[in-house]
């Protein structure tokens, strides 16, 4: 672990869910255990053209439930996800934002697009009604740092707020910036994670047309299985709050886990498929490792990118073996978007979380719908049921279209 005489050690204090699982923490993990599948139809998409076979909508949800109207007209869902996911960490956390400690507080959210259900939503207005009928909110609730700044006014907090876009790797490079911010003594803490919405046909007809998504109505997504055909489109938010370790002692905080490592690569190859062999994605891993001053066999648990596309799971799998050496078939992996489906932008954040909770319970998550193994990923994906077992330090992959990759290291508190 990086412990030079001018860094900081950073913990996590408080964490937030709403997704396709459950609307909290406590609802969402104990579905993931129980391997519930969050594959549904959709109530937002209107066309019947879709070839989809589903998709992973957060569920019963009414944002009057959580926040005033007048709240709910000026925030775009992904704001209301963030919103909700942050009140849930920061009620965990306890963190109290004082005249004294606001300018050392930073907000840094992950998305892979923002209010993309507001803009769609306008247009039609546009073209329907005329320009004078859109809200006056429209800018601001389309805006990728919308949920960012709305928080910001929140919690009063005047310290940096950053929106990182990185497709699927948004939410964990928003983590791993604002962990490095506080690592090396610019912040004492900050507010971070990812939120997404991208439920409008114009969105999943574009996975659709790039071949991605999958047909099946039931058992789908099937991450590394022989049979997988394309991820499934999900929404949802995971957001975090971290801290320097002095800061979190001071207070007296419940630390839940560590930040002990990041790496960031970029693929330069193809715009939406894998570098071959995962090249890129073993040098992010092999960087988080040497960030966190680990060697491969420290791991115990890997959570997967797992999207159940043909060509990222194949890949997935050889940059695992990669970095990883023999070692990479006695690791424990899985794929949560199993479950989740795959939350784009938010997913990386969401899967920190869960990293968080496997250190915190002692226990991994499974890969659900594995039903034929492949013999080209032929690694430990934890099938179909969770596993109790000793969970010191998780490794979180995240990976998007434009060649991003992002690699988080979480490890048990140790004072």
């Amino acid at each position: 672990m990086n412990n030079g005489s001018n860094t900081h050690r950073v913990v996590i204090t408080g964490v937030g869910l709403i997704t396709p699982l459950g609307h909290n923490v406590p609802d969402t993990w104990s579905a993931l255990l129980a391997g519930t599948p969050g594959l549904g139809p959709s109530t937002q998409l209107t066309r019947d053209d879709h070839i989809f076979g589903g998709v992973c909508e957060v569920k019963n949800y009414d944002p009057a439930d959580y926040l005033p109207r007048r709240q709910v007209r000026r925030r775009d869902r992904f704001q209301q996800f963030a919103t909700i996911a942050t009140q849930e960490a920061m009620q965990q956390s306890g963190l109290t934002i004082t005249d004294e400690n606001r300018e050392q507080i930073g907000i840094y959210i992950g998305t892979g697009v923002g209010g993309i259900q507001t803009l769609v939503n306008q247009e039609h207005i546009v073209l329907e009604k005329g320009a004078r009928r859109v809200s006056p909110y429209a800018i601001t609730m389309i805006m990728p740092n919308g949920a960012a700044g709305m928080l910001a006014i929140d919690y009063g907090i005047h310290g940096p707020s950053n929106t990182i876009a990185t497709a699927c790797a948004s939410g964990s490079d928003a983590i791993g910036h604002a962990f490095k911010a506080i690592r090396h003594g610019e912040l004492v803490a900050a507010i971070t994670g990812g939120s997404e919405t991208i439920m409008t046909s114009v969105a999943v007809a574009g996975f659709e047309r790039a071949g991605a998504t999958s047909t099946k109505t039931s058992g789908a997504p099937q991450p590394f299985d022989k049979n997988r055909d394309g991820l499934v489109v999900g929404e949802g938010c995971g957001m975090l709050v971290i801290e320097s370790l002095e800061n979190a002692q001071a207070r007296g905080a419940n630390i839940l886990a560590e930040i002990i490592g990041y790496g960031q690569t970029t693929d330069a190859y193809h715009i939406t498929a894998p570098a071959e062999n995962g090249a890129g994605a073993t040098r992010a891993m092999q960087k988080a490792l040497a960030d966190a001053n680990l060697q491969p066999e420290d791991v115990d648990y890997i959570s997967a990118h797992g999207t159940a596309t043909p060509l990222n799971d194949l890949s997935e799998t050889a940059a695992i073996k990669g970095a990883f050496g023999d070692y990479a078939y006695k690791v424990g992996i899985s794929s949560t978007k199993s479950m989740t489906g795959h939350i784009m932008g938010a997913t990386g954040a969401i899967e920190s979380v869960f990293c968080t909770l496997a250190i915190r319970d002692q226990i991994m998550p499974p890969t659900i719908n594995y039903e034929t193994p492949d013999p080209a990923c032929d690694l430990d994906y934890i099938p179909n049921k969770a596993r109790p077992g000793r969970v010191r330090v998780c490794m979180n992959n995240a990976f998007g279209f434009g060649g991003h990759n992002a690699v988080l290291i979480f490890k048990e508190f140790e004072a």
